[in-house]
């Protein structure tokens, strides 16, 4: 019942898996409820096209359960040393290793996936969030992680009523390279917002990348069939077919990707992508309007309107030396 109140999951619009985690049990606790986790939860959000990790609420957890719940996020066939957690009293280094077998099925790599945090993610969780930001696995949206410790011990000092809390163990964070590690400063969202709308902005971020196969091909058609440059375009399309999307987050993302990449290419400035934003409140054209762009405005039937207007459109005088 405790794991229920503290894990729950489902299936949200768009084929996107969910699941929530706000406390995590320890490695021997998992071990015991594997099984029952394998089919109630995790085979439920196998067939989800993306996950969305929600740690937003959570603020607890044991450091022996960070490799099982990273493996189920990592490709099988090869380990990965994701951390090496540091003890103070007993002076003692510990590493953590991706596992070599899970029960179940691993989540595809080729599936995109966001994690979720607030300023309440602390400790192991910041250190699962820590990881899968530096593997590239996972796109963080939310707001900085609290910058917590691993483990806190509680000390009573002398024989007084005075308690001391303090770190005990810290993580030394080979991924980050270094001794450079989250504790203390937190870690940082790749799409920074307020955690409330954390999910909304995790949810368009995930529609946008669904799209970008069908947004992808049809440049690759445009550029085939109309793009001037002829012998260019197979160059172009090319990059395409090869292009990295894996930082693409917004449509300011890759519009800007895209101009850069196919600009660099095709050494033409000229080649340009854009998004057309929809107009909020924009009048609806009338009934058999002309809705081309470029076209010149109705003229009016008033001739001081007419003058107006071009002047509004023309501007026409005579230059020095006779020059019109």
């Amino acid at each position: 019942s405790e794991l229920q109140r503290s894990m729950s999951y489902k299936v949200l619009e768009g084929n996107v898996g969910y699941l929530r985690i706000d406390s995590i049990p320890d490695q021997e606790v998992l071990s015991q409820l594997g099984g029952f986790l394998v089919t109630h939860v995790w085979r439920q959000l196998m067939g989800s096209s993306a996950l969305v990790l929600d740690l937003r609420h959570c603020t607890g957890g044991h450091v022996s359960s960070i490799p099982y719940l990273v493996s189920y996020l990592h490709p099988g066939g090869t380990v990965l040393h994701v951390d090496t957690i540091y003890n103070r009293p007993s002076n003692t280094t510990t590493e953590l290793w991706t596992l070599p077998q899970v029960l179940g099925e691993r989540y595809s790599a080729d599936k995109d996936m966001v994690v979720l945090t607030s300023g309440h993610t602390r400790g192991v969780a910041e250190d699962i969030v820590y990881i899968l930001k530096q593997m590239g696995r996972a796109i963080v949206v939310g707001e900085r992680t609290k910058g917590s410790a691993l483990e806190l011990q509680k000390l009573r000092i002398g024989h007084s009523d005075f308690f001391l809390t303090l770190p005990v163990s810290r993580s030394l964070g080979p991924l980050g390279g270094g001794s450079q590690t989250w504790e203390g400063s937190g870690v940082l969202p790749c799409v920074g917002t307020p955690a409330e709308q954390a999910l909304e902005k995790a949810l368009g971020i995930l529609t946008l990348r669904r799209a970008l196969p069908q947004i992808i091909q049809r440049l690759e058609e445009a550029l085939k069939n109309y793009y001037t440059l002829v012998s260019r375009v197979p160059a172009l399309l090319h990059l395409l077919a090869n292009m990295d999307f894996s930082a693409i987050v917004s449509e300011e993302d890759l519009v800007a990707k895209l101009n850069a990449d196919l600009q660099a290419v095709s050494e033409d400035p000229r080649l340009l992508v854009r998004a057309i934003m929809p107009r909020e409140n924009s009048p609806k054209p009338e009934p058999g309007a002309n809705e081309q762009l470029g076209t010149l405005p109705a003229v009016p039937e008033d001739e001081a309107a007419r003058q107006a207007l071009v002047k509004s459109e023309f501007q026409v005088s005579v230059l020095p030396g006779n020059v019109g």
